[in-house]
């Protein structure tokens, strides 16, 4: 119900309709090229959260310690990052508009975690039980209309601006006439709008916004708290960024490649905190047989991956957090199907690198800029909440202060 009449990619079966999407996203959307070409949106993105923070009153002084809540502004990081690749300025993205987005994707994570009785009960349907598929069908119609406002909306500036002489492709966040998903989704319409229907149209920008926000602002959140726990690893990852970058400026993008130990963070906190503990359900296609067990074709398989990354007859010490078990397994390729935070083989997540980018760059900035403290007397709570993804329960709240070193570069954003 979710899946737009299963049309998108993590929903419809592997043929011709699957492996067209995944081209779209292999060539124009999620390619090195096209991720290099975005680059600036996502450090504008980040640099607007670093600014938010430095503007933000100290608690005593200007540039002294503020308590600041950072659930909430992952998230408002992640929805921008994605915003701009769809092709929506965020001077036309209202405050209100990404707020309907966020409790539509909370609400969705919800709903699509949980059990659904009449599957263990099927009498239950013949009377009358629909609980479960009514949130569904709601949920779809907010997320149908609200994508449906932001294609039509783009629509309407592309007849605009073509009307005028300019070119489609600039006409997206501003970005270097950049073409954005919009843009790309709308021209391949125009050469063929029997293949790419609004409704294919929506269920790929639906995609990405779901699974390109949630997830990657849970993974920055559970990457701080874990920082916040484990001061050395911090001050660890800090003495790297000066040593690498320095202090006299901000990290760009492709420094993040140059930080080996910020990405053994990164890699170790997606093996404790996976964003999708159960990795996207799978159906086997035909009759097999694995590790004993008969499998029948058009089962439900879904892979475990935060007991797979915790497994202890493959991990040693699987609990504790160690950001250098990945510098000597020489990074998470070597570590195999150990590690599956975006899945593996061809229906593995396509935006692994677009996330580790955004990730990468957005923590790289943070301990770059600001020292970060716990609350005075208070612990890190890291209680998981159940549902499709795996966020908190309680939101992180911390302490932060602009470092001395960094003061002329943030008063320079």
């Amino acid at each position: 119900m979710l899946g737009f009449v299963c049309t998108t990619m993590g929903w419809t079966p592997h043929g011709p309709h699957w492996r067209d999407l995944r081209r779209i996203y292999a060539v124009h959307l999620l390619s090195s090229a096209a991720l290099r070409s975005s680059s600036d949106s996502r450090t504008r993105a980040v640099r607007s959260l670093a600014k938010a923070l430095f503007l933000q009153p100290g608690d005593s002084e200007p540039d002294g310690p503020r308590r600041v809540e950072m659930k909430s502004r992952f998230f408002n990081l992640a929805y921008d990052v994605i915003m701009r690749m769809v092709g929506t300025a965020l001077k036309e993205g209202s405050a209100e508009e990404r707020q309907r987005f966020r409790e539509i994707v909370q609400e969705t994570s919800a709903v699509s975690g949980a059990a659904n009785v009449a599957d263990f009960f099927p009498a239950l349907r013949r009377l009358g039980w629909r609980g479960p598929e009514r949130k569904l069908a709601r949920l779809q119609r907010s997320r149908d209309a609200l994508i449906g406002e932001l294609i039509e909306r783009h629509r309407v500036r592309r007849r605009r601006s073509e009307s005028n002489g300019e070119v489609a492709a600039a006409i997206g966040n501003g970005d270097n006439e950049r073409a954005t998903v919009i843009d790309v989704m709308l021209s391949l319409q125009e050469r063929d709008p029997g293949t790419y229907t609004d409704v294919i149209i929506k269920g790929l920008i639906a995609e990405l916004l779901a699974a390109g926000t949630d997830t990657s602002a849970i993974t920055m959140e559970w990457a701080m708290c874990l920082l916040l726990i484990h001061p050395e690893v911090l001050h660890a990852a800090r003495a790297e960024l000066d040593a690498k970058i320095g202090q006299g400026r901000m990290v760009e993008e492709e420094d993040i490649p140059n930080l080996p130990y910020l990405n053994c963070i990164i890699n170790e906190t997606l093996r404790l905190y996976p964003a999708v503990p159960l990795l996207v359900p799978h159906e086997s296609s035909q009759d097999c047989t694995v590790g004993g067990y008969d499998v029948p074709r058009g089962t439900m398989l879904l892979a475990n991956a935060w007991a797979i990354h915790r497994d202890p007859n493959t991990w040693d010490e699987p609990e504790e957090f160690k950001p250098q078990r990945f510098q000597c397994e020489g990074g998470k390729e070597e570590a195999g199907l150990r590690m599956l935070p975006f899945g593996s083989g061809r229906r593995k997540c396509p935006g692994e690198g677009l996330a580790m980018r955004a990730i990468g760059l957005a923590l790289a900035t943070l301990i770059h800029c600001f020292e970060w403290e716990k609350l005075p007397g208070e612990e890190v709570d890291m209680t998981e909440r159940q549902g499709l993804s795996m966020p908190k329960v309680k939101p992180l709240e911390v302490v932060c202060t602009p470092r001395h070193t960094m003061l002329h570069a943030l008063s320079q954003l």
